[in-house]
């Protein structure tokens, strides 16, 4: 990972939210947000919360006696969440760096991390850091995504971008966020940490999209792979976005448009 990774500012943070959001993220952030609600817990840390996915969905099932800590380190997109939440006394709001949170050791029943930990530059120290501020009974839960030949739509993209820069093809999606997938070494790393028990489960989603275009221009513009296109063809994000879109439209056809998606869920006890 690069340091520029993430880095999400400018129009990333609306286009991730707009398209990204309810195409690949809603449907592990119910996933996620059962799991929690069935423990009940009274104090639950996010990390990398981003635009709020998961911090929504965590709201609309837990009860109001539940407090949530949800913290980003990118203030935009964390801004934008807290517009999409809306007032909700439960919430507490944090721009906080994930290998160094500012709360007590034995804070929290829960830590969760929805595809925030392959942005972590030290995977071992972010863990730490999630078990220092669990209670003895808490649990860690995040989920990674599976590798990029098991999620559809970020395959064809990729494909495409290296077949139009075959000589320095954009790597943002395979290096980051499916760069980390390999569940043993997952494991070690969260046992590294200190965690007594690991388990993992694979889940397997459907990815929909409104059309090709948009799901081109989530994968394209809405997140630091836009930073990587722009480097390599500036000033033609757009039509690089279009040549991707019309590689999913011949894969997946006009419309709206669906594709499997695969990740790993991971719970931890300390």
């Amino acid at each position: 990972m690069t340091g520029a990774d993430k880095v999400f500012a400018g129009g990333m943070p609306a286009i991730y939210e707009k398209l990204f959001v309810p195409m690949i993220f809603e449907p592990y952030a119910r996933e996620m947000a059962q799991r929690i609600a069935a423990l009940a817990p009274r104090d639950v840390l996010e990390v990398a919360a981003g635009t709020g996915v998961l911090t929504r969905a965590m709201a609309s099932g837990l009860g109001a006696e539940t407090r949530i800590v949800a913290t980003d380190l990118n203030q935009p997109m964390l801004d934008l969440a807290i517009a999409n939440q809306g007032v909700d006394d439960r919430i507490i709001w944090k721009q906080a760096d994930g290998l160094a949170l500012p709360f007590e050791d034995q804070s929290f029943d829960i830590v969760a991390c929805q595809f925030g930990v392959m942005f972590f530059p030290d995977k071992i120290a972010g863990y730490r850091e999630a078990r220092r501020v669990l209670k003895p009974t808490g649990l860690y839960l995040f989920n990674v995504w599976d590798s990029i030949q098991n999620n559809a739509f970020v395959m064809t993209a990729a494909r495409t971008l290296t077949d139009m820069f075959p000589d320095d093809p954009p790597r943002f999606m395979e290096r980051t966020p499916h760069g980390y997938h390999d569940l043993p070494a997952i494991t070690a790393d969260v046992r590294a940490a200190g965690f007594s028990s690991v388990k993992t489960e694979t889940v397997d989603c459907v990815s929909r999209a409104r059309s090709a275009l948009d799901a081109a221009t989530a994968y394209c513009q809405g997140n630091p792979l836009a930073v990587e296109i722009e480097t390599r063809a500036p000033g033609k994000l757009q039509d690089v976005t279009e040549t991707v879109a019309g590689a999913l439209r011949r894969q997946f056809g006009d419309g709206a448009i669906e594709g499997p998606i695969r990740a790993h869920i991971i719970t931890a006890l300390p």
